[in-house]
Order: C-alpha cells, then structure tokens, then sequence
C-alpha cells in the first residue's frame, strides 16, 4: 500500500477519498467537506493495491474487473472514475508516471497495434462486436446504434437523440428524394443496419453494407428481409478493401477508428476510387482535440485491440495526399458524453442479466469502459468529427444553408420509439 499511499496523498485535494485495505487498515485523502464527492473502496486481497501502483492506467481497471478493488456504495465506478480523473486533470498530473523507457516501449507497442492487416483487422472487430445481440440490445436503442446519438436538446431521449444523428447524417450527405433511387450508397462498417435501412426508407437509394463482424452482417441481413427491402439493402462479411463497384454516397459512422493510423492512406485511396465523380462521402468517427497520439493500454488489451481515435490533422493529411477535396468539417462536442451516459445507466439496470449472459467480471469491464469514456468527452479530450468529402469542388452548395432544414425536415419524419425494459431486454 506505501507506493499507492505516496501517489494518493499527492493526487487527492478536493473531497475525500477513504480507502480500507484488505487488512482493515483505513486510508483517508483529501480534506472532505463541501468541496468534493466522497468515494470509499476497499481492497480484498494483499497484492491489490500495488497491482493499482504498478500501473494505474491498467491496474484499476483490471482490480475492478476482477473484484479485486470494491467500490462501496452509494458511489459507483462511474462516481470512482469522474473523481479519480477529475483530480489528476485539476493537479495536471499522472498517477505514477511511467519512466521513460516505459513510455517509449508503450508507444512502440501502441503504434505496432495499429496495423491492421486483413487477417487481424477481422479478429480485432469480432473481439468487440461479436458479443450476443442480447448483450447489445440491453442498453442500447432500438435501432442499435452504436455510435453517438446527436442530442438537439440534451434532455432528449437517446432513442431521439439517435434518430435525429441519422437525420443530420442523411442531411449532410445532400440526397434529392425525388432523384435518389436508383442511385448506390457504401457504408462501411455497417453496424446492425439501421442507418443503411433508414437511408433507404427515406430516399429509395440502394445500399451495400460492409462489416466484418459475421452476427451483425446476419442480423443487418434479417431486418432488410424483414424490411421488404433485401433486394436493395444488402450486407456482406467484407473487408473494405475488397469491395468493388462504384457509389454514388459512401458513409463510414465509427469505422475509421479501427483503421490504424497506418493504414489512413490506404482507406482514402479506396474509398476515393469507389466513388462517383460527383460523389460524396461523410465520415463520422471519434476524435482527439489535440495532436496525434496513442491508444490507452487498457482499451487495447480489453475493449478495442487495433483501435486507435485520430487527431484531425491525420485524417486531413491522409485525405490532402490521396486527392479529396474537404468540403465541411463539423466538431461535435458532449454529444457522446450524453450518449455514453444513458449507455452506462442502461448497463446497470441489466447487472443480472449481463451476468446471466456473461459474467460479473464482463459487465464489471463494460461498466469500467462506459465509464472511462463518458469522462473522455465531457472532461477529457475526445470529441466526434463530421467530414464530408468530395472529388469535385462543385459538389455541394457554397454554404451549410442546406444542412439544418433538411435534418430537421427527415427528424419531423421519424418517431423516436419508447425505450423500456422489456424493450431492452429483447422482447419488445
């Protein structure tokens, strides 16, 4: 506990954290009162607190993870991370910093993860995306969109929140309703579906969706049929750079952050090469509001292996040396907080049935991801970018005029649906 001891009593000043260590003795930071949450935890076993020192980037998670670190209640882990996080940011300093030596080998270890050759590409998105449909459809919307939800109004409901992303997503992307059939749209990293059916729905356009994660392709398959709609919506177990053909829209929501900053060039390339002459493409993805830099430990070893979330001077660099022209860039800020947010609180409502499913120490994990996440967007430095790109300048209008009115006008066309718990559960 000594090496844990000296770093908490030079991190904790606000609030009060108390820590009881497996031996019962109790360890009180910070000077409490009206200045600050109070978080108590406790260890269960002798080597506990030091696998934290060791490494806290790393070791709180997989102390949680493993019930090995407890939080008492009323507090959570989310309560546990905004503290935590919150007093490192005000103190500007890192828990235990690494030397440098570690620091080097981590961002040759980070940088060598992000080379994302078919064969890995495939197992790093089946890592994430091939837990059950169930496990998804708990705390997600109806739609299982599992991306950010743009909230017009944070008081919406996410299931609001994520129709109205679609809406802007389809605004952007400048469809003519009475032009649009017949013409073909790429999306990349389809997910379950839901956005090439809406596009569909709504402007009649003929969708191929491409996603290595097998269970999503199946189901994203199912709803088309379901649909009506599998002559024109279709879904295939495809690397994007196997697909071939040419598109009049291309869309890739969340897919860029498993490409590997090594791999930016290739991705524009091909999707350059896939599209239309007077196409538009819309890329949606996570990204750093400061320099290019590296993946966490812990989300690369649990969470997203091979992930990797871009600064905008990458993506931009990577689009100016393969020929597109960028022709609107939006930064969207808190969006995914609030999304990350209602994921979290959606999570804990099924504890039972994601241990049902899984595991304690899985739902423990998702609730340590969430909730790391969620503070990266309201306090930390992750926000989302909208970039929408062309091959000819003449494209799109001169100005963003045709944007809102057409968002708002396909948000009016959709009811957002009820969520509740047998909705989530699957069986609504």
């Amino acid at each position: 506990m000594w090496l844990l001891d000296k770093m908490l009593k030079a991190m904790i000043r606000k609030g009060r954290l108390t820590v009881t260590d497996h031996d019962g003795k109790v360890y009180l930071y910070g000077p409490g009162g009206g200045d600050g949450a109070e978080i108590a935890i406790r260890f269960t076993d002798p080597g506990a607190a030091m696998h934290v020192a060791k490494d806290p980037r790393v070791g709180a998670g997989e102390a949680y993870m493993d019930g090995r670190m407890l939080i008492d209640p009323p507090a959570d882990v989310r309560d546990f991370v905004l503290f935590v996080m919150g007093q490192a940011r005000e103190q500007s300093v890192e828990m235990h910093a690494p030397s440098a030596f570690r620091r080097g080998m981590d961002w040759i270890v980070a940088k060598a993860d992000q080379i994302n050759l078919r064969t890995k590409a495939s197992s790093n998105v089946t890592h994430h995306y091939d837990l059950t449909r169930e496990f998804y459809e708990l705390f997600l919307d109806e739609d299982r969109q599992y991306t950010m939800a743009y909230f017009r109004d944070p008081a919406n409901t996410l299931e609001r929140a994520q129709v109205d992303k679609k809406a802007l997503i389809a605004a952007k992307l400048h469809l003519d309703p009475s032009k649009s059939a017949g013409m073909r749209l790429l999306d990349i990293g389809c997910g379950w579906g839901g956005l090439g059916l809406y596009l569909n729905r709504h402007f009649g356009i003929e969708v191929l969706g491409v996603s290595l994660a097998p269970d999503q392709v199946k189901f994203a398959n199912e709803r088309a049929e379901a649909a009506g709609v599998a002559d024109k919506v279709k879904f295939q177990l495809i690397d994007y750079r196997d697909v071939q053909g040419q598109f009049d829209r291309i869309t890739s929501v969340g897919m860029i952050e498993h490409v590997g900053a090594p791999h930016f060039g290739e991705y524009f390339a091909k999707t350059r090469n896939l599209l239309a002459e007077d196409g538009v493409m819309l890329t949606h993805t996570i990204g750093r509001t400061g320099p290019p830099g590296t993946t966490d430990k812990w989300t690369r070893k649990y969470i997203f292996p091979g992930g990797y979330i871009p600064a905008m001077s990458e993506l931009v660099a990577a689009l100016e040396r393969t020929r597109w022209e960028v022709a609107d860039i939006e930064v969207l800020r808190y969006h995914y907080g609030h999304t990350i947010a209602e994921w979290y609180r959606r999570t804990c409502l099924h504890e039972k049935e994601i241990t049902a499913l899984y595991d304690a120490r899985l739902f423990r994990m998702w609730q340590f991801y969430l909730a790391g996440a969620e503070q990266s967007f309201y306090h930390g430095s992750m926000v989302n970018f909208h970039i929408l790109s062309v091959k000819q300048r003449g494209t799109l209008p001169m100005t963003r005029a045709w944007i809102e009115p057409e968002a708002a006008r396909l948000s009016a066309l959709d009811e957002a649906p009820k969520w509740h718990l047998d909705a989530a559960a699957g069986t609504g």
